[in-house]
């Protein structure tokens, strides 16, 4: 029997929607666990007493589904047939944004009695037309990302509690190797076969959900700006200085062009765009996004040899998954004269900033870090993260160890 990952954060959110009258939307790039999750949820509900009438699942990239794709009277009956509506029905559809007209589907399931429907995409394009338009109001997004670092210490046994262990070296495992789930089953076969499975994944991604889908002729000028935005994650970058940087190299590509395929990218979940926050005004800016990716394993496929992200970026987009996965709105902090690195909505709506360096290696170190909180003057709580075993919290700024901020999720009731 396979064995899987438990993904409690997402099991509980599914269970806090259960039987609510809203669709469940499950989003996230290609092999991240949503169809592992919707299986763990199917399982749950079958232990807890649901019986096989009572549910239906389908993964619309099995072949033998191929003949419902264009059909959806013939599948909407197939799925109706299969239930018995006296009782509580869960239906489960994978990767539905294969389906033509999905949103006609999906409608007419959520009006019926007593059918609770649950939907995967690996791409946001699935709720940003008709699907949109059509349940306004009526479905939550649940986004899931790929492991957590505290996810996957458990998966490969490590025991978290243990203060004592080097988690410098698991950490670059987690960022060299890959964060996606099938990776810990990967790892007994070696580099290789996690390399394979990863450039596999970006293939797929790039030429069934991007090229393919978008129509883009210049694969090559495409790809060189994949390429380009993975090695500068961290950095603030725009179409125009991404256009310029690849005309110097001898390709010319507009800037709406450039714009366009970025859209492309964030809506495939390879990336994600954190816009600009001014301090000062408290307002969100419209240039300047930075943009982090949604593995770091997925660096070697984009960049292979000319790999140079510093460490520092690195675990800047290693902190900036983990605040999305704790329910916070992300952005970067910028006034006249400073920048910092995250300042985060909470679920609560509580403000609070961030700093990130690898290491407070010298005073000049210490002085820019803590600098750039010390400039902001509100009473928000400010955390400065390293990798410094020893931290020192100065002007009401919290300087924490990043190994066990990253691990506080596992002492969370």
């Amino acid at each position: 029997m396979q064995k899987y990952i438990n993904r409690k954060e997402y099991i509980d959110k599914l269970d806090a929607y259960k039987d609510k009258d809203l669709i469940k939307v499950i989003s996230g790039l290609r092999r991240s666990g949503k169809s592992t999750l919707l299986e763990m949820y199917r399982r749950k509900l079958q232990k807890q007493g649901v019986k096989s009438k009572q549910i239906v699942f389908l993964n619309f990239e099995n072949f033998e589904l191929r003949r419902f794709l264009n059909d959806l009277e013939a599948l909407y009956r197939y799925i109706i047939k299969s239930l018995d509506l006296s009782k509580p029905c869960y239906i489960f559809l994978d990767e539905i944004q294969n389906v033509n007209e999905f949103e006609r589907l999906v409608d007419g399931l959520f009006v019926q009695q007593n059918i609770d429907v649950y939907i995967t995409g690996s791409n946001a394009f699935l709720l940003s037309g008709e699907l949109a338009t059509l349940l306004s109001g009526r479905y939550i997004e649940i986004s899931i990302l790929p492991l957590s670092f505290y996810e996957y210490l458990t998966a490969r046994k490590i025991d978290t509690s243990n203060t004592y262990l080097n988690y410098e070296i698991f950490f670059f495992d987690y960022v060299n190797e890959t964060s996606l789930p099938k990776g810990i089953e990967l790892r007994e076969e070696g580099y290789d076969k996690i390399y394979e499975y990863l450039e596999a994944i970006y293939r797929t991604i790039i030429e069934k959900d991007i090229t393919q889908r978008h129509q883009i002729k210049d694969k090559r000028a495409f790809e060189n700006i994949v390429k380009f935005v993975a090695t500068n994650v961290g950095n603030a970058l725009s179409p125009n200085n991404i256009s310029n940087t690849l005309k110097q190299d001898g390709q010319s590509i507009h800037n709406t062009t450039v714009e366009r395929y970025l859209e492309y990218l964030v809506a495939s979940f390879v990336f994600y765009k954190v816009n600009r926050f001014d301090l000062k005004g408290r307002k969100q800016l419209a240039t300047q996004e930075k943009y982090y990716l949604v593995d770091m394993g997925l660096l070697n496929i984009l960049a292979g040899k000319e790999r140079t992200t510093d460490r520092g970026h690195i675990l800047e987009n290693v902190i900036y998954l983990e605040l999305l996965r704790r329910g916070n709105k992300v952005w970067t902090g910028t006034t006249r004269n400073t920048e910092v690195d995250f300042v985060c909505k909470t679920k609560t709506g509580d403000i609070e900033y961030y700093q990130i360096a690898w290491q407070m290696t010298n005073e000049s170190t210490v002085e820019r870090e803590f600098g750039a909180l010390e400039k902001i003057k509100d009473n928000y709580p400010k955390f400065l993260l390293t990798t410094d075993g020893f931290t020192q919290n100065r002007a009401g700024i919290k300087h924490l160890n990043v190994f066990n901020w990253l691990l506080e999720v596992s002492k969370e009731p």
